[in-house]
């Protein structure tokens, strides 16, 4: 999973980027310090492995993980290449979903590109600038369909499709939002939209405004106001204490959340609140050698999630060995849980469940 984290200059995307990945990209207090799009890759927490590592004692255990992509702060006119504008729109269009870090905080020493804070605003004007990048690509679409209907019915089809989210786009809305059947959803997923993606709102608040909580932030309350009309999601963060506890070990970490009153850090909430947006789970596969996580979609059938593995477990899939990982550590072994019936041999058609423990049979 890729995430991209967006935003105007000065929100504390960078600060944000730095604190969950330690990858020690640059950050200061002017725009456009971020030009070239930092990559970090942060473990997916999962205390089913290191237990499962304890059964096998294995000699390895590999977590999942998840790519965050911190992309240059975007500004007004970005679409028509203000600020670099169209080289950080090509790097949005890489990643599976976007997480735009909003300023919810007030703070005179840090300067705001539009000179005060409103992050309603601010959400509108990345919107925007994504949505007339959209447009143009829905456009050259169009003529090309248009083009093509001469020779093929289906095209026009498509073309008429397209115009009417073109419509809707032109309304100042965003292409997720857009209503479809199942069958033009997967002619629009043949188009890369930047509106298509699927948003989390990471509400930057300051410490004390973050320890107080957010039903008396009025800035949050209004981020919050415009999400829930289109049904995006929003995430109360705080750039500052994910900062401060990074370098800290597990048990400090915890205690010092806790005399926040918090039980995960901000990292935490947001891969989970990232799996529930993208619909993805895990499976695990365990042994002596390695025990290990593979994200998958929900939904996944059994030959689709071997091929995480390598491509000729899929393609030579012939079963798989499931067992349920609380089933499994009930018991204390594959063996155990066998002889009560427990571990089950799948097809083709069995469909993942997260947590499920599996062994491939393959042939090729």
């Amino acid at each position: 999973m890729k995430l991209g984290i967006v935003g105007l200059p000065n929100v504390g995307k960078s600060t944000l980027f730095n604190a969950i990945t330690n990858a020690g990209a640059e950050s200061a207090n002017y725009p456009f310090c971020t030009i070239d799009p930092n990559v970090g890759v942060v473990s997916v927490p999962d205390v089913r492995l290191s237990v499962l590592g304890d059964l096998y004692q294995t000699e390895k255990i590999v977590p999942a993980i998840i790519e965050f992509v911190d992309i240059a702060g975007l500004v007004k006119g970005a679409s028509k290449g203000e600020g670099l504008g169209n080289k950080f729109l090509a790097n949005i269009r890489e990643v599976d979903s976007i997480v735009h870090v909003v300023r919810c905080f007030s703070d005179d020493q840090i300067i705001h590109v539009e000179g005060s804070v409103d992050p309603v605003r601010d959400i509108e004007t990345i919107n925007l600038e994504l949505i007339l990048s959209d447009m143009e690509v829905l456009e050259r679409r169009i003529s090309r369909a248009q083009k093509d209907a001469k020779g093929d019915k289906k095209f026009a089809v498509e073309a008429e499709l397209l115009t009417r989210l073109l419509a809707h786009l032109e309304e100042g809305k965003c292409a997720r939002h857009f209503d479809c059947t199942p069958e033009e959803a997967e002619v629009l997923s043949t188009v890369s939209l930047l509106t298509a993606k699927r948003v989390i709102y990471a509400a930057n608040l300051s410490e004390a405004d973050f320890a107080a909580g957010v039903t008396d932030n009025p800035l949050y309350l209004a981020v919050e106001a415009f999400a829930k009309k289109d049904g995006d999601t929003v995430l109360p963060i705080c750039a500052q204490i994910e900062q401060d506890i990074a370098g800290m070990d597990e048990e400090e970490k915890t205690l010092f959340l806790s005399e926040l009153g918090l039980s995960e850090s901000g990292l935490d909430r947001l891969i989970t609140v990232s799996y529930d947006l993208l619909g993805l789970m895990a499976y695990l596969t365990a042994g002596k050698k390695e025990v290990r996580a593979w994200t998958i979609p929900q939904g996944t059938k059994a030959p689709k999630a071997a091929g995480k593995i390598h491509t000729d477990f899929e393609r030579g899939f012939i079963r798989a060995e499931v067992v349920n990982y609380d089933d499994l550590i009930r018991e204390g072994s594959v063996a155990a849980a066998r002889e009560k019936g427990l571990v089950r041999s799948e097809g083709k058609e069995y469909i993942m469940r997260d947590g499920d423990v599996v062994e491939y049979r393959f042939n090729v």
